[in-house]
């Protein structure tokens, strides 16, 4: 339960609207309560004593309270909602908020499909348990108070009788409730893994389609649809033996009532007016016991969902600024230098991906990182930005540690192009100008102009304005890569970096690309990540990567001369050349071409 009482906080800004809903709620209660004594009233005083009058006038007096709880309840109901959807939607935009300060290691550890659920299912659940507070919730308990208490004043000995009884009914709720809360838990659990094979099965609908794996992931989902199915179906069974039970402690509270008191109105003890309000009572008492009872699957899910949602606002950011953190101010020259830099994904792990990396790019430079598939060139360059931060050693902007700088001021001026292209729904205006949102007109065209994609754009059925459906699908790879190019080109940042972000595109508009990204932005730094060996040639300075230590750095010229990796790839890549043989581009463009 402290979960749920920790979220008591978002329930401040409404503390208003929230004292008013439990305002009319007691103002329900106490009219609720008032119907009983008013029966009896008309049993004993009005119809044993044959006074029509007094049974009208009570009789109205009934029907002008009951119209008066109907017009509190209504307005209790209008708050709660009011309350709980406003509540929800703070809680969702807390969960949105504290994902977005996740480091890339913290998003390495979730999984999509468990934090939309949280956002989603779990928000849901805890603003039903809200909702359920203000109105049955509360009201419940207040209705049990005050009906014992005048059961009590009705008949203390019918009361005494029916303790007992009050309290089995009371252990058997609890018993339900603590036993659902765990299975309501493993319910959530299991819609996560639901959600997550039905978000990587729309996300890779046309690979699973060119694999021809359609019956395979239908048994994935079926796994885990069936795992679901089986475990609401043991919640549903376990809470629908509840109902039954609860009624049948509210018959035999009846059944005793009658007895008891029958024989104590044979005696002369009590009137039929006083049995029937305790009797009245009995059910005041009882009714919300048992309606508690039935939506004690809310609280067990909205247990469960605040335990879940607590768990993601929990989590620690990996990357934090240091209190004594600076902005960037002044100059900013872009010059970036690593010194022995090691990472490693996981933290104490002796396997490094990046080992004693060391290399200076100065402002202007043209630096490319080279080497095969997995040598860590993408990682490396995630540690400019500060995406990860080092195991070991340091990394320097204008001789500045990253981690001694304010991430807003070290982002404001690094534009990055990701290997995996992003682009949003809404139009290619939009994407390119996401980054700078007030950009000019011509300012996005004149980006778009040197990441070469102004062309394609302007043959878009609505140029500029055409829509970008999701994820781009109606793009090429190398449409969507140049768009992501012009995106970061319109930033006009100190340092770029490319990672592997010409991949999708031939070698002449790579080049192209590349020609005016160099005039450009010749007074900032420019870090490219390549496969191809033509991508880096006219680099100032290229980085070999292998089994994520350097090889060898240099231009092409002395990497040709001592280092045999590079040798390697670029024979492999552009045919065997003596190494101080100028690169034949012609190979080059037969490759791309095959």
């Amino acid at each position: 339960m402290r979960n749920i009482f920790r979220f008591g906080s978002y329930l401040k800004p409404y503390k208003i609207e929230s004292f008013a809903a439990l305002l009319f709620l007691t103002a329900v209660v106490a009219m609720d309560l008032s119907i009983p004594r008013l029966v009896q009233i008309i049993i004993d005083e009005g119809i044993h004593r044959h006074d029509l009058q007094l049974v009208f006038q009570t009789g109205f007096i009934m029907l002008g309270i009951s119209a008066l709880s109907v017009i509190f309840a209504v307005g209790n109901n209008i708050l709660s909602v009011r309350v709980g959807e406003s509540v929800a939607r703070d809680i969702r935009e807390a969960l949105f908020l504290k994902i977005q300060s996740f480091s890339f290691g913290n998003m390495d550890r979730l999984k999509t499909g468990q934090l939309m659920v949280r956002l989603s299912s779990d928000t849901t659940a805890l603003q039903r348990v809200i909702q359920v507070s203000l109105r049955i919730g509360t009201r419940a308990p207040l209705l049990m108070a005050g009906s014992f208490i005048l059961m009590v004043r009705t008949s203390s000995s019918l009361a005494m009788h029916m303790i007992p009884l009050l309290l089995v009914t009371s252990v058997i709720i609890v018993f339900f409730v603590v036993k659902m809360e765990p299975l309501f838990r493993s319910v959530q659990q299991q819609l996560d893994k639901l959600n997550t094979v039905l978000q990587e099965n729309i996300a890779g609908i046309r690979l699973i389609k060119a694999f021809v794996r359609a019956d395979f992931e239908s048994g994935r989902f079926y796994r885990a649809n069936q795992a679901f199915t089986l475990d609401s179906i043991h919640v549903m069974r376990f809470m629908v033996c509840m109902p039954p039970v609860l009624i049948f402690c509210l018959n035999a509270g009846i059944v005793l009532v009658v007895r008891t008191g029958g024989l104590e109105a044979i005696r002369g003890e009590m009137t039929i007016g006083q049995i029937v309000a305790f009797t009245n009572y009995l059910l005041t008492t009882m009714a919300p016991l048992i309606f508690m009872a039935m939506l004690s699957n809310v609280w067990a899910g909205g247990i469960a969902s605040a335990k879940r949602v607590t768990e993601i606002l929990d989590i620690v950011p990996e990357i934090c600024e240091n209190p004594a953190s600076k902005a960037i101010s002044g100059p900013f020259e872009g010059r970036i230098a690593f010194e022995h830099v090691s990472f490693s994904y996981s933290s104490g792990c002796d396997a490094h991906v990046l080992d004693d990396i060391s290399f200076i790019a100065e402002p202007g430079m043209m630096v490319a990182v080279l080497g095969p598939t997995g040598a860590g060139k993408s990682t490396l360059v995630n540690l400019i930005p500060r995406f990860y931060d080092v195991s070991s050693g340091r990394v320097l902007i204008d001789g500045i540690d990253v981690r001694e700088t304010t991430q807003d001021s070290l982002l404001a001026n690094i534009a990055m192009v990701p290997q995996e292209t992003v682009l949003f729904s809404g139009s290619v205006m939009d994407n390119i100008r996401y980054g700078v949102p007030d950009a000019s007109e011509d300012k996005v065209v004149e980006a778009a102009k040197a990441a070469q994609a102004h062309d394609f754009i302007l043959a878009l059925p609505k140029g500029y304005a055409s829509r970008v459906e999701e994820r781009g699908v109606n793009l090429s790879g190398g449409q969507k890569q140049r768009i992501a190019i012009a995106r970061a080109l319109l930033a006009s940042p100190r340092v770029l970096i490319l990672d592997d972000s010409t991949s999708a595109v031939d070698i002449e508009t790579e080049t192209r690309i590349q020609d005016v990204i160099s005039s450009r932005e010749r007074k900032s730094t420019l870090v490219v990540v390549a496969q191809r060996v033509s991508t880096v040639l006219k680099a100032d300075r290229i980085i070999v990567l292998e089994n994520g230590r350097v090889v060898g750095q240099g231009d092409h010229a002395s990497l040709m001369k001592k280092c045999d990796v590079y040798r390697e790839i670029y024979d492999s890549q552009l045919g065997a050349s003596k190494p101080d043989e100028k690169p034949d581009m012609s190979n080059a463009s037969r490759e791309e071409g095959v």
